[in-house]
């Protein structure tokens, strides 16, 4: 069973951290002191390292902004444990965004005291990915680091003092997909050409099927969708895996749905204590990676027809995953994709929206039945996506290509 407890959340605020790229968050704004996170760290004397990183990484200005923020904040002693020659490759210019990531997981949305951060399991992070909180020896632990010291007030949030400094994964899902051996999947990414989309920016949440689940299917049915002339149907149900964004299972659960990029939503909930995603069980959630969050599931997930159908093992629901490739319409996944990448990219987060689009675009190129003009517009917009200098104008093509491909099919 999940027992997560969020955050205490009501005022919105935009914190650029990295890249140009804001994350939308919801704060609490209760000033406690006259000096902000930034200069009570410079006033405590106690970290040079981390004002020097915070500077090299082009993120003072952010920490220095209206919050509120909770910091855990690496002493010089705990930047000392990673070796002056790991800080000083860091602190290279070639080196900035990877520092900001570093430095943007030490950073919690809200002011959050200890006495709140020992109620909770968990903690989202300005890089995007979750703190692990815990309490070992009567000690409040962040991830493996100890806080050795608690609650210090500054105007714009809270810092909490810690021994040493926590390392975001830079593996990506289909490095951390490799890591767990889970070989069909990766097999059937490669089939249907979504690999260098799940290692792209993202971010992105998959619901990951073990060997195990994929052995569930009727005999015969993976080395059929293996094939080439079923790349499509793979595709689909592939995609259907795949959610825009990053969600944990606490908020999915407390959503009750999510929108795939297939162009369906999949059902989420408890059920006699197991988290369920359709009639598939979460054996293990919010495994994070660079791009995004993984859910191990036990089941592979059919869309429409293929996942309500009764016996896994019968001919009917052999025929009917086979033929789930056409359950959402070309024009459908469009105008979903676009309902999914426009807010996406309105809040800044122009990553995202490329990947909701460049996976709707790898999916209608495998359709068997998207028109072979409306394919050649989306290949030269996926061509000019490639060529992209920023993820905004990589963005861009991919929805242009999008709309064209939905003019011709008089969308």
């Amino acid at each position: 069973m999940i027992r997560r407890r969020a955050f205490a959340i009501t005022t919105s605020v935009l914190l650029a951290l990295s890249g140009g790229a804001g994350i939308a968050l919801a704060v609490r704004n209760t000033p406690a002191s006259a000096d902000t996170v930034v200069q009570v760290a410079e006033q405590a004397g106690a970290f040079k390292t981390l004002l020097a990183a915070a500077q090299a990484a082009g993120l003072v200005e952010a920490l220095n902004g209206p919050g509120p923020i909770t910091v855990f904040a690496p002493s010089d002693e705990a930047f000392a444990k990673l070796g002056n020659s790991t800080i000083n490759d860091l602190l290279r210019p070639e080196n900035k965004a990877k520092l900001a990531g570093i430095l943007a997981y030490h950073v919690v949305p809200g002011r959050v005291s200890a006495a709140e951060a020992i109620k909770l399991s968990a903690a989202p992070t300005l890089n995007g990915q979750r703190l692990a909180l815990s309490v070992k020896d009567g000690q409040l632990r962040i991830d493996e680091a100890r806080v050795v010291k608690t609650d210090i007030d500054a105007s714009n949030g809270v810092i909490h003092v810690i021994d040493r400094v926590m390392l975001p994964t830079e593996r990506d899902i289909v490095q951390q997909a490799k890591r767990g051996h889970f070989n069909t999947l990766l097999a059937a990414a490669k089939a249907a050409g979504l690999v260098e989309t799940l290692s792209g920016p993202g971010p992105l949440t998959v619901f990951v099927p073990t060997d195990e689940a994929f052995a569930k299917l009727p005999a015969g049915t993976v080395e059929s969708l293996l094939k080439p002339e079923n790349k499509a149907r793979l595709a689909a149900i592939l995609t259907y895996h795949v959610v825009p964004g990053r969600v944990f299972a606490d908020g999915a659960l407390a959503a009750g749905s999510a929108a795939t990029v297939q162009g369906e939503t999949v059902r989420v909930a408890l059920k006699d204590g197991r988290l369920m995603v359709n009639d598939s069980t979460i054996i293990k959630p919010d495994v994070d990676a660079s791009n995004g969050v993984i859910h191990v599931i036990d089941r592979v997930l059919l869309p429409n027809a293929a996942a309500s159908d009764g016996a896994a093992g019968s001919e009917n629901s052999k025929r009917s995953m086979m033929a789930s490739g056409a359950a959402a319409t070309p024009q459908r996944l469009i105008e979903a994709a676009i309902e999914r990448g426009v807010p996406l990219f309105n809040r800044g987060d122009q990553d995202a929206c490329a990947s909701v689009y460049e996976l709707t675009t790898l999916a209608l190129l495998a359709r068997d039945d998207v028109p072979s003009e409306v394919k050649t517009a989306l290949r030269t917009a996926a061509e000019k996506a490639d060529a992209a200098a920023s993820a905004s104008d990589k963005a861009w093509a991919l929805r242009e290509g999008l709309d064209r491909a939905l003019g011709k099919m008089g969308g």
